[in-house]
């Protein structure tokens, strides 16, 4: 599977890192385009999402920060692509899922990875910690 399926659009290094991630995993990289924030204006980053949608062919968006640069950009060109899912919050199980997704179309697939990437977020407590024994008085 090597078609361009979904964009993901990060502040720095996050959207490669995960398609990176995702590489190392499954093999299936290649599903992904990744786009970084760094040094673009918003003007700029919503014209490159508008662009890599276009060229790709790519029909979902996963963005980093629900209120970031990337979103605001991706939502703003989604106004009038209403072809395109968008999805806020990525974090690698759900890149995961949808890359190992055999749907053929990426829109469900993306539903079904938004559900595998909330319930990856778990919280594993520590143990309480022991309180220290007082000393005794000398």
């Amino acid at each position: 599977m090597s078609e361009v399926r979904a964009l993901v659009a990060g502040h720095g290094e996050f959207a490669a890192g995960l398609v990176s991630a995702v590489q190392q995993i499954t093999g299936r990289g290649s599903v992904f385009r990744a786009i970084s924030a760094r040094d673009l204006s918003g003007v700029d980053l919503e014209a490159l999402i508008r662009r890599t949608i276009e060229e790709s062919g790519a029909r979902v968006v996963f963005t980093d920060l629900q209120a970031g640069s990337c979103t605001m950009a991706a939502r703003r060109v989604l106004r009038d692509r209403q072809d395109v899912l968008f999805v806020a919050g990525a974090n690698l199980p759900m890149l995961l899922d949808f890359a190992l997704s055999s749907d053929p179309d990426p829109v469900q697939a993306a539903s079904h990875a938004m559900e595998r990437g909330r319930a990856a977020i778990s919280n594993i407590a520590a143990p309480k910690a022991q309180s220290p024994k007082p000393r005794a008085a000398s």
